[in-house]
């Protein structure tokens, strides 16, 4: 059995670098850019000390001017989980933190008990790394590939279980919910650096879902079950609904 995390830290991996909406960190919403919300939203959560880690030096102005504490990583970490490692290793070599939260940094609508719900799963101790999903209620969220599914065990009489597999398939078949999977993460801190020391694996590279890799390397991860999805922002649209919602303060 691991050890149940004392002691965790939260980590916002960044970058400029995004085709579908150019800039997005620094997409202005209710006055400030939007790495400041999730930034603002992730503080809020009280789960531990909150770190960008920053891709560029225009994100890192940001959020310090904002108060925040921002870290300058390697521009060319091929995925988030690499920046948050780097991150996390620069700032605490002594590794004082024991667990980390990675918050995905278009997220400026996050609701507060997400990423809580995430780091508690870690203190079931089969777990390396823990998730989060919401139960399907929209039909066209079945079908669609942008919506990756969590295939998960769950024992009888548990709200949590382990992760089998993770699809932008519509899976599993027959009768029963289907879940959508929310990418925040909590690692245990040697979690984390064993999956970034990891190569890439065949169905990581054939779903285009980085979780696999750990899957395949026999990794456990756990997954809770929320009762929201938050508005991730990839597109003009969704970052015009961002602006509604904050701005109309729901």
């Amino acid at each position: 059995m691991s050890a149940v995390p004392r002691n965790p830290a939260v980590v916002i991996p960044s970058r400029l670098a995004a085709t579908r909406l150019p800039r997005k960190p620094l997409a202005e919403i209710a006055g400030e850019a939007m790495i400041v919300h999730v930034w603002r939203r992730a503080e809020a959560a009280e789960i531990g000390p909150v770190i960008v880690a920053c891709a560029d030096a225009e994100i890192a102005e940001v959020v310090t001017r904002a108060g925040g504490n921002a870290v300058m990583t390697n521009p060319d970490h091929a995925s988030g989980s690499d920046r948050v490692h780097e991150a996390i290793e620069l700032i605490d070599p002594g590794r004082q933190f024991d667990a980390v939260i990675n918050i995905q940094g278009d997220l400026p609508t996050l609701a507060l008990e997400l990423p809580r719900a995430t780091v508690n799963l870690l203190a079931d101790g089969r777990y390396n790394i823990a998730t989060i999903a919401c139960p399907i209620a929209d039909e066209w969220e079945r079908n669609d590939a942008n919506v990756v599914k969590a295939i998960v065990s769950v024992p009888p009489g548990e709200d949590h279980g382990r992760a089998l597999y993770f699809t932008r398939a519509t899976a599993p078949a027959g009768d029963g919910p289907l879940f959508h999977h929310i990418g925040i993460y909590a690692y245990r801190r040697d979690a984390l650096a064993r999956f970034v020391g990891l190569p890439p694996a065949p169905l990581e590279r054939r779903e285009r879902l980085e979780q696999l890799r750990a899957l395949e390397a026999g990794m456990v991860i756990g997954v809770g079950f929320v009762d929201t999805v938050p508005l991730g922002v990839d597109t003009p649209a969704e970052l015009r609904r961002a602006r509604e919602w904050i701005e109309g303060g729901k």
